[in-house]
């Protein structure tokens, strides 16, 4: 069987939490020939931890010992590798968001389409067992037009702090650009992937800047807090369907809340827990799933679609036109709060 080598760019936490174990228990489809980080002595101590042959400092000196890699770098260089990496003919793998701004996606997606290869973007949101299971209802018309979701992604007072979760600069934004994005991009995929015409948004960052601040994930300076942790908007679609979101690192709620629901004409859908919602003869139809098939870790299949699309035998999920779209409402989003107007698309 032929292999796929893989190279993986950054390897900082999801590096090693979720890309590199996921490629090692996928040993008969992919290897993964080497790895590069700035930092170089982290770059070592994950090859040896991970007994990865081939540590590079520079990204390019890579290129020629792979067939594709995986870009698990801060946002701010998505674009910037990715592109690099198609034009040396290499597959693409690139953790969420796809880049900084939509004129970046533009010219990621430009690329990819004149080299021929596969350039994918890791919402793992779409792989987990209930996302799966709703898309496959919603198209087999369980549920009618679907005409809204209702998107929640809420943490309690957890801001990352770690890594470089709250520095603008390098990753452009707080709690929509790094977790509220997977339910963008979930709702638009179970959508049908409709053209956003409209968007309205708010973005705070004061609960944040609160000195001595309850937080579970770690300490952070309150003082140089510049992202967004709590978010709100309102999408309109071209096909006439709309999305109340919501998203926060800092909630002051009861407890972390992640829901979705989509309403059609004839019936409805929730993914946590799964519910299908129907109207049927004369009665209103409530059916919860006892068990749902699939693998419970949404990375392995993320993993096994990008590594078949790259090896031409299966069709890629996540598409880099539809990763774009989610960049151009967060785009939007964080437009419409700062002028205090709705942003036409």
């Amino acid at each position: 069987m032929q292999k796929l080598k893989m190279g993986v760019i950054g390897v900082g936490g999801i590096a090693q939490s979720r890309h590199i174990p996921t490629f090692l228990k996928l040993s008969d489809q992919v290897t993964i020939e080497a790895i590069s980080d700035v930092n170089e002595a982290t770059a070592k101590s994950v090859a040896k931890m991970f007994n990865i042959p081939k540590v590079y400092s520079k990204y390019q000196d890579m290129f020629d010992e792979v067939d594709a890699v995986t870009i698990c770098t801060p946002n701010k260089f998505h674009a910037e590798i990715t592109i690099a990496a198609l034009e040396a003919g290499l597959h693409v793998l690139c953790e969420k968001p796809m880049a900084m701004s939509p004129e970046e996606c533009q010219l990621m997606m430009d690329v990819a389409e004149r080299s021929g290869k596969v350039l994918s973007i890791a919402y793992h949101y779409r792989f987990m067992k209930n996302s799966k299971v709703a898309k496959k209802v919603i198209l087999e018309n369980e549920i009618g037009q679907p005409m809204v979701a209702r998107a929640k992604a809420l943490r309690r007072r957890k801001v990352p702090g770690w890594g470089v979760f709250t520095n603008k600069e390098l990753q452009g934004g707080g709690s929509l650009i790094d977790y509220g994005c997977h339910f963008l991009d979930l709702s638009l995929w179970l959508l049908g992937n409709p053209k956003a015409v409209e968007v309205i948004g708010t973005t705070y960052n004061q609960l944040s800047k609160i000195p001595n601040q309850v937080n579970l994930w770690g300490s952070f300076d309150h003082e140089s807090f510049e992202v967004d942790d709590h978010v709100t908007a309102y999408i309109k679609f071209e096909n006439g369907a709309s999305m109340l979101f919501e998203t926060s690192w800092m909630a002051n709620i009861k407890s972390d809340e992640e829901s979705l629901s989509i309403s059609g004409l004839t019936g409805g859908v929730d993914l946590f827990p799964f519910s299908l919602n129907q109207v049927k003869h004369g009665m209103l139809l409530n059916s919860e799933a006892d068990w749902v098939p699939g693998e419970e870790d949404p990375s392995l299949p993320q993993a096994q679609n990008f590594i078949n699309s790259c090896l031409g035998v299966e069709e890629l999920i996540v598409k880099p036109s539809e990763a774009f779209q989610v960049s151009k409402i967060i785009d939007a989003i964080y437009k419409s709060s700062e002028t205090g107007q709705s942003i036409r698309l």
